[in-house]
């Protein structure tokens, strides 16, 4: 699993470990919400083999009470995700702790974190991708919120204005709830936006709240207002109109850095000092943002033509051909709306098509460059590298950055 080449970067072995210590079972309290038990119940189902018999708790508990059943059951160890007040008082009972949801250091505990500045950060290559000019923020108020925002704007560079809108209206409300009503300065601040325009949402229940603003207000989405959000959370962005586009978190990775990190703590590892953050995905394009928010139907054309078939063997002459387009005149139109060539866009396409199957799934990376259009893994390696600086197996186990700030989250 990409985890256990993650948690490598703390130089423990953990196999050494696991054969010292003891074959009884460890019984290990996830503490949790329904929302983050879905994303880490496949990755951390493996570790049962690893003698860790697991009980479910909801942290939506009085704190009071949660105590209590836990004092009761008496567990090894301690998984949870992060809420205000209760994470406090869970890692005071002092138990071997993991939080899978923040960038915070407790003393003690090992914090497991995706990387919310790369989160922005794709975005904003996407949308810069699509040929966008004028770009847009729309944050929650939280802690990941303000780091997203910064990645985001960090990609694009300081000479790109971005307007930032914050609405905090989800923050009382669940996470799969669709409850929250656009207040007059959401509605003035989307009037004012230069169209049409990028949006990034932070994340996935924001931006099906934007989508549906957007049809209240009359704005054709993605024509004038393209939305990316942040999870890909199926739930989420499947029942939203249109599906939402979104920066896709790889909780199989986080799950099993999770389990892992659970793992070493209950076979002598050494608590690390920084948190991890685990890298994103790329996002998974849908009817919210796409390529095709362009008014040159030339380059709709011929992007839609990519769209659809990047995983074949074509070539830019094929698709002048087929589309009976002139070459020179198609690339001069690339340069000017989305500032690359056409072959270039090519391989951006199927390196997005890359990331997302290295960051979601365990395929070969031979069968990866299959589907991603490359056919030859050595042509992808190529190519991957030159576009991302990484190769596409450490792009897999990239080692996690540190966090470079003290910032409590919830992001459900």
């Amino acid at each position: 699993m990409p985890g256990n080449r993650i948690l490598r970067l703390y130089s423990v072995d953990l196999r050494k470990a696991s054969s010292q210590a003891s074959r009884v079972t460890k019984k290990v309290a996830i503490v949790m919400g329904e929302v983050f038990l879905r994303r880490l119940t496949p990755a951390l189902s493996a570790f049962v083999r690893r003698q860790q018999d697991f009980h479910i708790l909801s942290i939506h508990r009085p704190i009071e009470e949660l105590c209590h059943l836990l004092g009761e059951l008496k567990p090894h160890g301690l998984i949870t995700e992060w809420l205000p007040e209760v994470t406090d008082a869970l890692v005071k009972l002092n138990l071997p702790t993991v939080i899978a949801d923040t960038d915070f250091s407790y003393p003690g505990v090992v914090s497991v974190d995706v990387d919310d500045w790369q989160v922005g950060a794709e975005a904003a290559r996407s949308l810069r991708l699509a040929g966008f000019r004028s770009y847009a923020c729309l944050g929650n108020g939280m802690p990941y919120s303000a780091q997203r925002i910064e990645g985001f704007k960090r990609e694009l560079g300081p000479k790109v204005a971005v307007s930032v809108h914050q609405d905090e209206s989800f923050n009382t409300i669940r996470y799969s709830e669709d409850l929250a009503y656009p207040g007059e300065p959401l509605r003035e601040w989307l009037q004012s936006l230069p169209k049409p325009v990028g949006i990034f949402a932070v994340h996935d229940p924001l931006g099906r709240f934007l989508c549906g603003i957007c049809r209240q207000m009359g704005f054709l989405v993605p024509d004038q207002i393209a939305i990316i959000g942040a999870n890909n959370d199926a739930l989420v962005c499947g029942l939203s109109y249109p599906m939402l586009s979104s920066v896709a978190i790889p909780w199989d990775t986080i799950g099993a850095v999770v389990g892992d990190a659970m793992h070493g703590l209950l076979t002598g590892m050494k608590v690390p000092e920084q948190p991890i953050l685990v890298p994103p995905g790329a996002v998974v394009m849908r009817h919210s943002a796409n390529f095709l928010a362009v008014e040159e139907p030339s380059l709709r054309r011929a992007m839609t033509y990519l769209s659809k078939h990047y995983q074949e063997p074509i070539t830019i002459e094929k698709l002048c051909g087929e589309l009976r387009l002139a070459r020179r005149g198609l690339e001069h139109k690339f340069r000017e709306v989305y500032d690359c060539t056409p072959w270039e866009m090519l391989c951006q396409l199927r390196i997005n098509r890359a990331k997302e199957l290295l960051s979601e799934t365990h395929h070969p990376i031979s069968l990866i460059a299959e589907l991603s259009g490359f056919n030859d893994p050595e042509r992808m390696a190529v190519v991957f590298k030159r576009v991302t600086g990484a190769s596409p197996s450490s792009f897999r186990s990239h080692p996690p950055r540190r966090a470079n700030t003290s910032c409590l989250k919830d992001r459900t």
